[in-house]
């Protein structure tokens, strides 16, 4: 399947299921609620947020900051625009693919992403994506649950994941360190955030040589 397929058949899992998408995603809160608030701590000037889906992060939002929040999924959208009103949260929210950025280089401060690189078709070229639109001195934040690196679990997860991806979207064996090493960007902190090392918290800054 081409990226423009799988992409297709991404939004339309996500569409399908942001009806019910916060009730389901709320039996994991407690996992990543702390990974938010780290994420969040380290964003400055202007920001950005890839799949901001239904809006989980607003209430960790910094109340000066300047954030635009982008999904592929319009329907997620339609759901953090609710959200956006409910909390009055400032964000300028745009549909957008984060492996095809409408940005120009280097307009970022801080790019942010939180379970968003498990679905993402192709997750090495929106890593780069991401590595384009941030500035040089800038930051890539991501909190991202991963393959677990052990033997029978790793592989019981990878026996598992299609039929995960079918039903929910995101794939639950994704190698995200080593996809951020191949977009090229430099990792400058990794920090398990569960016993179980499958959910990780990542610093990483551009590297604009590997763009070329």
């Amino acid at each position: 399947m081409n990226q423009i397929d799988a992409t297709a058949l991404a939004r339309a899992r996500y569409n399908r299921a942001a009806r019910f998408y916060n009730i389901v995603d709320a039996l994991s809160d407690g996992m990543f609620e702390t990974g938010r608030q780290k994420l969040w701590h380290h964003v400055k000037g202007e920001i950005l947020e890839v799949g901001v889906g239904t809006g989980k992060n607003f209430p960790y939002y910094p109340q000066d900051g300047r954030v635009v929040g982008i999904d592929f999924a319009e329907r997620m959208l339609a759901r953090a625009r609710e959200r956006a009103r409910e909390l009055g949260t400032r964000v300028i929210l745009r549909e957008g693919d984060v492996q095809h950025l409408d940005f120009a280089d280097n307009t970022f401060d801080t790019a942010v992403a939180s379970c968003v690189f498990c679905s993402v078709p192709d997750p090495v070229q929106g890593l780069r994506e991401l590595n384009r639109v941030v500035k040089p001195d800038g930051k890539i934040l991501l909190l991202e649950h991963m393959r677990i690196n052990q033997p029978l679990v790793g592989r019981i997860m990878d026996w598992l994941n299609p039929f995960v991806v079918r039903l929910w979207g995101a794939n639950i064996n994704r190698r995200t360190i080593e996809n951020v090493k191949k977009a090229g960007l430099e990792i400058e902190t990794l920090e398990n955030m569960d016993p179980m090392r499958m959910v990780k918290f990542i610093i990483a800054r551009p590297n604009k040589t590997a763009l070329a």
